[in-house]
């Protein structure tokens, strides 16, 4: 028999004279609520058997009862643990007044009726399974996949409830249109750096400074572990580009000399003076982003930016001064008057985050980029990865 929710039908439904239905209604409901007192037994006073025959007999004949009688089944049975899980499963997706005497409290649920009843049900099914203290993992994966925004939002406000990698994946992607998803993000233990570091772009000031409080980090760990293998790669001169590019996210070192070198400007402050005077182009912008040790699209994304968080942690990663910090503001916006007036933000930023904390930022954005496995907020495809 199917979980889904089923409405009664009339004696002239199923073939029968409408006296028939008023004769039989008063025997039929004294029958379900006898079955009823069968079903609700203690394990003690009655026999598994029995009782499993007498829940698909109740099930049966509720496809058929009023919400009055439903309504009544599922109070009797939302403090039963034994309770035959077919028929919980049938009321817990039934009408509001139904359902939720048993998704409000009964305990017999597993994750595999909650994730059940989440894709099978309605908005207000999902939500109260959402406020669950047993919401785990596989509920909340399935509830994410709803693409249900308001029991999203009840998931994520439930402290009890436990979040998979991949339930924070899809709901950080959300984010980037339901923007009221961040804040209640951002309280979550199970975010990480990929999906903050990430969020960042499309968060808002208040979260843009937790985020990047939280989510950053000083590496002292993999420069420590890694050591060796800088000196053994430095001696033996490795062109292997992956590994290159892992070393780069853990290194000390935040500028490119070589960039440096082969710049007419001979210096990143150089180029930034020249920017604040000339004002700064596309290719001029490219520049200083070798220079800074990051691609040029990462500097093209940073630069592009209007809330200036990203400048703010690129001087800061990179050593320049906070005098530098402006010349490069101004260069970005000129005279405009907004821009001008966001600039004191921007220097707190500026102030507030430690210089390796800023690198480790700024190289996750550079590598995340161009990763060749990153989260679905970075706006990839797994399905296009798996393929290639």
């Amino acid at each position: 028999m199917s979980d889904h929710v089923v409405m009664p039908r009339s004696a002239e439904a199923v073939g029968l004279p409408a006296e028939a239905d008023a004769a039989g209604g008063a025997v039929r409901r004294a029958l379900v609520k006898r079955i009823m007192d069968v079903v609700a037994l203690p394990a003690s006073r009655a026999g598994l058997q029995d009782r499993a025959i007498a829940g698909d007999l109740l099930l049966e004949m509720l496809v058929d009862a009023d919400i009055a009688t439903r309504e009544l089944c599922a109070r009797r049975m939302k403090e039963m643990s034994q309770a035959p899980k077919r028929l919980l499963r049938y009321l817990a997706l039934d009408v509001p007044q139904v359902s939720q005497a048993l998704l409000g409290e009964n305990k017999a649920f597993d994750e595999s009726d909650f994730a059940h009843i989440v894709q099978h049900g309605q908005s207000f099914h999902r939500k109260l399974v959402a406020s669950r203290r047993e919401a785990g993992p596989a509920v909340a994966t399935a509830i994410a996949e709803s693409e249900d925004v308001e029991a999203i939002r009840q998931l994520l406000a439930n402290p009890f409830a436990r979040l998979s990698d991949r339930c924070v994946d899809l709901v950080v992607n959300m984010s980037r249109v339901e923007r009221d998803l961040v804040p209640l993000l951002i309280e979550r233990e199970e975010l990480r750096p990929a999906h903050a570091l990430a969020m960042f772009w499309w968060a808002a000031e208040r979260e843009r400074r937790t985020i990047l409080l939280r989510f950053s980090a000083e590496r002292m760990l993999l420069i420590d572990a890694c050591s060796d293998i800088f000196r053994i790669a430095g001696e033996e001169a490795v062109s292997d580009p992956l590994l290159r590019k892992a070393l780069q996210v853990i290194e000390r070192r935040q500028r490119s000399r070589a960039a440096a070198e082969r710049s007419a400007f001979g210096s990143l402050e150089d180029a930034v003076k020249f920017a604040r005077s000339r004002g700064i182009d596309p290719a001029l912008a490219g520049e200083i982003s070798h220079m800074c040790g990051v691609r040029p699209q990462t500097g093209a994304r940073i630069f592009a930016d209007p809330g200036g968080e990203g400048v703010a942690v690129m001087c800061k990663a990179t050593g320049l001064k906070r005098p530098f910090l402006q010349d490069l503001w101004i260069a970005l916006h000129g005279d405009d008057p907004a821009a001008l007036a966001r600039y004191d933000t921007v220097r707190e930023i500026y102030d507030s985050i430690a210089v390796a904390k800023a690198q480790t930022v700024l190289r996750y954005w550079n590598w995340s980029f161009s990763s060749a496995y990153v989260p679905d907020v970075m706006g990839t495809d797994d399905a296009a990865r798996a393929s290639g």
